[in-house]
């Protein structure tokens, strides 16, 4: 089964894993503030589950760690402001656009640029 699911493209499971991390780390985030009693508990739960899936999913890429890495934390920045302004309606800042901007760049070169 590993074999098959790494027929996939590599950047299908670097969507996944960054989805489901923020998307817990959402649920976490929800839980602890937003709620209590039986309901919190859930949303650990889900939350969890959900960071559990992200590991697995990066894991599974087929690519090098190293490699893996660059790409992630720049997908890691867009799916997080995206979640961001889902879950808790609050729009990326001119300073963090800049830096994101410089996330995305710093994760292009780790990844593709392939010294001499």
């Amino acid at each position: 089964m590993i074999k098959a699911l790494q027929s996939f493209h590599p950047v299908v499971f670097l969507i996944i894993a960054t989805t489901l991390e923020v998307s817990g780390d959402a649920f976490v985030r929800l839980a602890i503030y937003n709620h209590v009693g039986l309901f919190r508990v859930g949303l650990f739960l889900a939350g969890a589950a959900l960071l559990l899936g992200y590991g697995a999913a990066l894991n599974l890429a087929p690519l090098e760690f190293g490699q893996v890495v660059g790409l992630y934390i720049a997908v890691l920045f867009v799916v997080w402001q995206i979640i961001n302004f889902v879950v808790f309606r609050s729009f990326p800042t001119l300073p963090i656009l800049l830096g994101g901007a410089l996330v995305i760049a710093g994760g292009m070169i780790i990844t593709f640029w392939k010294p001499a």
